[in-house]
């Protein structure tokens, strides 16, 4: 049956539309909240920026009745908090979990535009058992990666203090503030681990661009023992950079033929609509014109809805089964391009891995830019062809397959043997796996697992890359 949609993505919404925290399809300028956003009067007073949020929110968040306008804003120190105590009641059902943010116009915009933020440039991940902190992920052009840390590399101790005893005094947020800031010319030593074998390093933080796509493994031709499969590893949707890799990788797998494919966003939390669109278009050949995904948001901003349609691309193909390598960490964007395919492949999609975390909703951005403040909003909600989008539990429940599989940090990205790859490959040439168990196999219901290390205050770079450091 034709899913035809009804219009083209608004213009209005355009400018602003993100989700999980993202940004616009025209280089990051945005005009805020759909027309909605504030412009640079006023003081930076906390009071001041307080009642600015709480206007805001109270003309576009997208749950008003889990609005609490009774919270006295006297009794918060800090902006963010303030917000955390105005959305609590849709935190407590499940709809915001700290999805509406504060964050700076002038980092986010810089990310957007060029991957830009500072760190050491590690994806960490943590035992929740045996206390131990390691790299899941290394971007190749951060300070980190020369020094010898890659995926699998243990951190044993940071500044002399042993990775061991801060869990056990403080748990992550002890490594975490053990690692310092996010800010240029932060130093610290480290004794690291490698098959093995350790070593003393010292790694001083940098500003470097984040890079989409791995050069390493990012983009990879493999065989499911029937046909070659497409493998393309994503880590965010929050640069626009990612565009023209994934066009790129899109027209090498249309060179050979390929429509099976392998995304691989297990630790991509989301980032911008507009390159979340543009790879549903990149495996969509001969859906043009039918609906990737619909946006809504409060009634009375109904006037706001849109819909997306599938767009020609001179690199798309025609994907015939397709696996999403998913996690706790696979977030919106991620989400949204999983939840749109659904209706199109039926029982020839499947999340491999771990259920996701549960982001069927996204951000306007409102600016005040007289404070550098940029106010991430939860204003819309996202569904699919089928009018399906309430996986606030993950995509689990959905999802016509689903296949377990570990995440092998041992083993890098792009190998057939690593464990989510070899499972996705299983499904993609027909053979059997064993299933996620679903709506209660959340991050938060599971017992012993690895988990990405978050800070309790995430930096921009951070919301959208979670374990970035």
């Amino acid at each position: 049956m034709m899913k035809l949609g009804r219009t083209i993505l608004s213009a209005t919404l355009a400018v602003s539309l993100a989700a999980c925290g993202g940004g616009d399809s025209n280089g990051g300028n945005f005009a805020g909240g759909g027309g909605g956003g504030v412009g640079g009067g006023g003081t930076c007073s906390l009071s001041e920026r307080q009642d600015w949020a709480l206007s805001v929110l109270q003309e576009w968040y997208l749950f008003p009745t889990l609005l609490d306008t009774s919270v006295n804003k006297a009794n918060f120190n800090d902006l963010q908090s303030y917000i955390d105590a105005l959305v609590a009641p849709a935190r407590a059902q499940n709809r915001d979990r700290f999805f509406t943010y504060i964050t700076s116009i002038e980092e986010e915009n810089r990310l957007i535009n060029s991957g830009s933020n500072a760190g050491f440039g590690i994806r960490l991940i943590y035992d929740t058992v045996n206390n131990r902190v390691f790299v899941a992920e290394a971007f190749e052009n951060a300070p980190a990666f020369p020094q010898g840390f890659d995926r699998g590399t243990e951190l044993l101790q940071i500044n002399g203090q042993t990775v061991s005893s801060l869990m056990a005094s403080g748990g992550p947020s002890a490594v975490s503030q053990a690692l310092g800031p996010s800010d240029p010319g932060v130093t610290r030593s480290f004794v690291i681990q490698n098959g093995g074998v350790q070593s003393s390093v010292t790694v001083t933080k940098a500003e470097y661009g984040l890079d989409p796509v791995s050069d390493r493994y990012g983009v990879v031709v493999l065989n499911d023992g029937t046909e070659d499969v497409g493998y393309i590893n994503l880590r965010t949707f929050i640069v626009q950079d990612a565009g023209p890799q994934l066009r790129d990788a899109f027209q090498q797998f249309r060179n050979q033929g390929i429509d099976k494919v392998i995304l691989d966003l297990r630790y991509n939390g989301g980032g911008l609509v507009s390159v979340a669109e543009l790879l549903g278009d990149l495996m969509a050949d001969g859906l043009e014109g039918q609906i990737f995904s619909e946006t809504k948001l409060r009634p009375s901003k109904a006037s706001e809805e849109s819909t997306d349609l599938f767009a020609n691309q001179p690199e798309q193909i025609g994907v015939t089964k397709l696996a999403i390598i998913g996690r706790g960490g696979t977030a919106s964007a991620s989400e949204l391009v999983t939840n749109s395919f659904i209706p199109y492949l039926g029982a020839n999609i499947a999340l491999v891995g771990d259920n996701t975390f549960g982001k069927p909703v996204g951000q306007f951005a409102f600016d005040r830019s007289a404070c550098d403040d940029r106010l991430r909003a939860v204003t819309f909600r996202t569904v699919n062809a089928d009018g399906q989008g309430d996986y606030y539990d993950g995509l689990a429940s959905v999802m016509p397959n689903t296949c377990r599989a570990a995440d092998d940090i041992f083993t890098q990205f792009g190998d057939p043997n690593e464990a989510s790859i070899s499972v996705a490959l299983d499904f993609l040439a027909g053979r059997t796996c064993t299933p996620i168990s679903g709506k209660d196999d959340t991050i938060q219901a599971r017992g012993a697992e690895r988990v990405l290390l978050q800070p309790k205050r995430p930096n921009v770079a951070q919301w959208e890359n979670p374990g970035l450091y």
